[in-house]
């Protein structure tokens, strides 16, 4: 027994050693854990850093680009014009001269000689002295315009815009001062006008989708206004097409991918608007979850052009919106919280946004599924597409325009 109750006092002292061995090998085996998530979660951060840098650089760059390209497309297209005014005052002149050189009466080539053909100059009343004393021998009248002719292959529409260009003909030889776009509303009713000035093409935005308009130019100087040119039938698209706005954007909201992608540098939610405005008709969009990470609450919806862009969007009376977890929904506005819904999103996730501004409400869909009722009724105005999200989270415009659910 002695020998029996030694032996069992030298196991017991082994049995507790493994137990002290075994607690430090399950502090180590936790140790590990929080040491491999401490690294994953700085190299996320990391290489998050990285990539918004680089995307940065490149909104900087593709925006230094775009600016390079439309200012060498303004001053070739003003070149163009100014060429082509001279080139019309030249012809002109000429046509003038060989009507003038048919003349017998000796004043008439003098006329001639001393009309100025510099296009550096502006031209004037010749006076020579004839038989009957000095005589104005520069008998052209200045009329007004003759009719502009619309350049059918450069007017185009593009969602709810449209653009429109047109010259006057090539033998005109009236001095222009300016033109006069007139544009209807779109249902048939009465021209207005959309546009006085010299250029020679013009885009008018924010028009209702879906609607075709009647546009017609004329031109003026300082004999008066000259004829209408024809009509021309423009219809905008039925569906809206749209990328990220970076002019309305929160200064912490990064866009890539010819700003159809939207992060964020901050923790905070920041508000992004679409390029597009409605005002009426009936219009579905979609946004794709490119990142979701740390289950946080994106927001999707519509807003005016003024929302607050600081903060969740739907916590002003300027948004409608629904905001989202990895579990549920709620519908927001004047940071009124309804309508608390089961089901959420995660990466790979599509949020449809289907706003009817005949029926007047709003209602939104997770991967195809209507999310809730109806969110909101009686919803007037002209809208925005609009998204709040913060930097746990990557969302995607679609390359192609989605159908009604």
């Amino acid at each position: 027994q002695a020998q029996l109750s030694q032996a069992l006092n030298g196991v017991s002292d082994k049995a507790k050693e493994a137990k002290e061995f075994l607690v430090q090998l399950k502090n180590l085996l936790q140790q590990i854990q929080e040491n491999g998530l401490d690294y994953e979660a700085c190299l996320v951060a990391q290489c998050d850093a990285l990539v918004d840098a680089l995307t940065r650089q490149k909104a900087k760059l593709l925006t230094k680009v775009t600016k390079e390209r439309e200012h060498k497309l303004k001053v070739v297209w003003d070149q163009i014009n100014h060429c082509t005014l001279k080139l019309r005052q030249s012809t002109g002149l000429m046509e003038y001269c060989l009507e003038v050189i048919k003349e017998n009466d000796p004043s008439g080539f003098l006329q001639v000689f001393f009309f100025p053909i510099s296009w550096g100059k502006k031209r004037k009343d010749v006076k020579v002295k004839s038989k009957n004393g000095y005589t104005n021998l520069y008998p052209v009248p200045v009329t007004v315009p003759p009719v502009p002719l619309l350049q059918l292959e450069k007017c185009c529409t593009r969602n709810n815009s449209v653009t429109l260009a047109w010259r006057m003909p090539p033998l005109s030889h009236n001095p222009v001062e300016g033109y006069i776009l007139e544009l209807d509303d779109g249902d048939g009713g009465q021209f207005r006008e959309v546009y006085v000035g010299k250029e020679t093409l013009c885009t008018i935005d924010g028009l209702h989708f879906n609607s075709t308009y009647n546009a017609r130019v004329k031109a003026f100087n300082s004999s008066g206004v000259g004829p209408y040119s024809k009509t021309v039938i423009l219809q905008t698209s039925d569906v809206a097409w749209f990328t990220f706005d970076p002019s309305s954007a929160h200064r912490d909201i990064v866009l890539s991918n010819d700003n159809q992608t939207a992060t964020c540098n901050s923790y905070d939610d920041r508000v992004v608007l679409g390029t597009a405005a409605f005002s009426k008709g009936v219009h579905y969009w979609e946004l794709h979850v490119d990142r979701y990470d740390n289950h946080p609450d994106p927001a999707f919806g519509i807003a005016r052009i003024n929302v607050v862009k600081d903060m969740m969007l739907g916590k002003d009376d300027k948004a409608w919106a629904m905001y989202v977890d990895n579990n549920r929904s709620w519908f927001m506005h004047c940071n009124s919280h309804t309508n608390r819904t089961e089901g959420g999103v995660s990466k790979g996730a599509t949020v449809g946004v289907l706003l009817d501004l005949n029926k007047h409400n709003l209602t939104f869909y997770i991967n195809g599924q209507q999310q809730g009722p109806p969110a909101f009724e009686n919803v007037e105005g002209v809208f925005m597409p609009a998204l709040s999200l913060n930097r746990n989270v990557q969302v995607g415009l679609p390359q192609f325009s989605p159908t009604y659910p």
